[in-house]
């Protein structure tokens, strides 16, 4: 008799073992499909001032770029599009200006801070005044 309950107990304990991580996955939710883009979600802010710490925004905007355009940005679309064809460089889009300004030095800072293309992004910028960003011709700096 001691026999078969050391046989029933030991038949009992392998069913469980070999059984038992089959049933969990057949109960668990299946996973849920991975995005097909990378996160592209950006806050941009200006303010007037030598620098981001000190001038603190006057303004501030969000831009999502993945899988549509999206955000509080006055004009996403586009702003994505400039992205994109700059390859996310900041710079390249800041540096695209040559409009016709005063030299009337009054500070103004450009933050771009979040996620481009799965990538961590921080990038500032100090324009002499308002005049010569907006002159950037940049749609991405105009909100």
């Amino acid at each position: 008799m001691r026999n078969t309950a050391r046989w029933a107990a030991t038949l009992g304990l392998t069913a469980a073992a070999v059984c038992g991580p089959l049933t969990g996955p057949a109960l668990a939710a299946p996973a849920a499909p991975a995005s097909l883009y990378a996160p592209s979600a950006l806050v941009l802010t200006t303010g007037h001032g030598e620098s981001a710490a000190t001038a603190g925004p006057a303004r501030a905007v969000t831009l999502s770029c993945a899988p549509t355009a999206s955000g509080t940005h006055p004009a996403a679309s586009l702003a994505c599009a400039e992205l994109r064809a700059a390859d996310g460089d900041f710079e390249v889009l800041a540096a695209a200006g040559g409009g016709m300004c005063t030299k009337q030095y009054d500070p103004v800072v450009v933050t771009v801070d979040g996620v481009w293309r799965g990538q961590r992004v921080s990038y500032e910028r100090l324009f002499s005044n308002e005049c010569v960003k907006n002159s950037s011709g940049s749609v991405l700096f105009a909100f």
